[in-house]
């Protein structure tokens, strides 16, 4: 793949149309064959990482998940997306959830559960009704469902939870279903494969990472793997967003540069300003820069670098940026975000924001830098969840490469940027 597709989402795939593509052959290709291990198999000879932010080998995950013994297991899909610039599961749903669907059912065949799980937010209303429609078509045609003759047994059910950020940490997501607040869960158990939904082992999935299931089945692990890098096999889709001349959610092959991307999908940098930052997987990870501009758009290279794929989130900024408001903004999010259960995150990220807006405002006096670095060594990780750590390689990472910006914030009483601007 040479470029980047922009994903349509105004056309919704209903049941004929998805079938007419060979929509739904590969859950009946392997509940025929009634081998949920070779099914395990081909996941993990695919190389199918997560796409939900850690890349967690997939069929690794669902290995676990078939390992442990009980009658009720539960299979819970996250599409909560709450990650700033990102919008690739939405755009999915709204596109085609039939896949979703076929790649849930397949994957709770393979481990052996008999519920779904497909969480969103209660502001993902579209997205809601779309699937609730698939599920409505899906079932009628007896392709999933606990009415007689079914293909598969198992029971999809989409679940609107909370609109809180913190909602898409895997556990906190459980307890939402559950009822409760949506708040992480103490460790251990570490895992939801161990104790999850309903206190039943519970395999969780992103979205984006069951749509690759039935292509998987029904193509090959070895088809799937001639994309991709050897580490980070297929391909990904990208949110693009800020200051590019054509946003939007674009499906490329993992490895591919991040130039290509912002340039040749996106068009480049708005009325052709210069670069100024990226944060490649959203803002829970560290920024790149123009000098890395070539760095491949997987797993792998990102990391290799200091930074992280995330959720593909790519948002760009150019040179007329404030990065201290960046830094704000971002801050102001994470201690929103914060379900204040642990005290150092509540009281730590409520912290930075304000110490980042009496710069941003004019009032620092030049000790907020240090001060800021302190609190990020003093809270790290020391929370239930990531969203501690997300807010510290947040702001670390605009402090590393823009601190001279924040140092003109206090010599000049100002933004510079906002009084160039007036």
């Amino acid at each position: 793949m040479k470029q980047g597709v922009l994903l349509d989402t105004t056309q919704r795939l209903n049941l004929d149309a998805y079938r007419a593509r060979g929509g739904y052959g590969a859950l009946a290709r392997v509940v025929s064959e009634g081998t949920p291990a070779r099914v395990i198999d081909e996941v993990k000879r695919a190389g199918l990482r997560g796409r939900g932010g850690a890349g967690f080998a997939a069929g690794k995950k669902w290995e676990m998940a078939a390992a442990k013994k009980g009658p009720v297991k539960y299979l819970c899909v996250n599409a909560s997306e709450g990650e700033p610039g990102t919008e690739k599961d939405r755009s999915l749903i709204r596109l085609n959830p039939h896949q979703l669907i076929e790649g849930d059912a397949i994957a709770a065949y393979a481990v052996g559960a008999m519920h779904v799980y497909i969480f969103l937010k209660a502001r993902f209303i579209d997205e809601f009704h779309s699937l609730v429609r698939a599920v409505a078509e899906a079932k009628a045609a007896k392709l999933i469902g606990v009415s007689p003759g079914v293909l598969l047994p198992v029971e999809v059910e989409p679940f609107r939870g909370p609109d809180a950020y913190i909602a898409g940490e895997e556990t906190a997501m459980i307890e939402a279903i559950e009822g409760r607040p949506p708040r992480p869960r103490q460790k251990p158990p570490f895992y939801p494969i161990q104790h999850g939904l309903f206190g039943k082992p519970t395999l969780v999935n992103n979205a984006e990472t069951l749509y690759n299931v039935p292509l998987i089945i029904s193509r090959g692990a070895e088809w799937y793997q001639q994309y991709g890098t050897p580490t980070s096999p297929g391909t990904m889709l990208f949110t693009l967003s800020g200051d590019v001349e054509r946003p939007g959610v674009y499906e490329l092959e993992l490895g591919t540069p991040l130039r290509t991307l912002v340039q040749d999908c996106g068009g480049g940098v708005k009325d052709g300003r210069p670069l100024k930052a990226i944060f490649p997987g959203g803002p829970s990870h560290a920024l790149v820069t123009e000098q890395q501009l070539d760095v491949g758009l997987d797993f792998d290279s990102l990391k290799a670098i200091g930074s992280s794929l995330g959720t593909a989130g790519v948002t760009v900024y150019n040179d007329r940026t404030c990065m201290v408001a960046v830094a704000l903004r971002f801050a102001a999010f994470y201690a929103e975000g914060s379900c204040r259960q642990c005290p150092p995150c509540f009281m730590g990220t409520a912290n930075i924001r304000d110490l980042l807006q009496a710069v941003e405002e004019g009032r620092g006096t030049g000790k907020e830098v240090a001060r800021i670095k302190q609190i990020c060594n003093l809270i790290r990780g020391r929370g239930y969840c990531d969203l501690i750590n997300s807010a510290v390689r947040s702001v670390e990472s605009v402090l590393h490469h823009f601190t001279p910006e924040f140092e003109a914030h206090v010599s000049q009483g100002r933004c510079p940027f906002k009084s160039a601007e007036a």
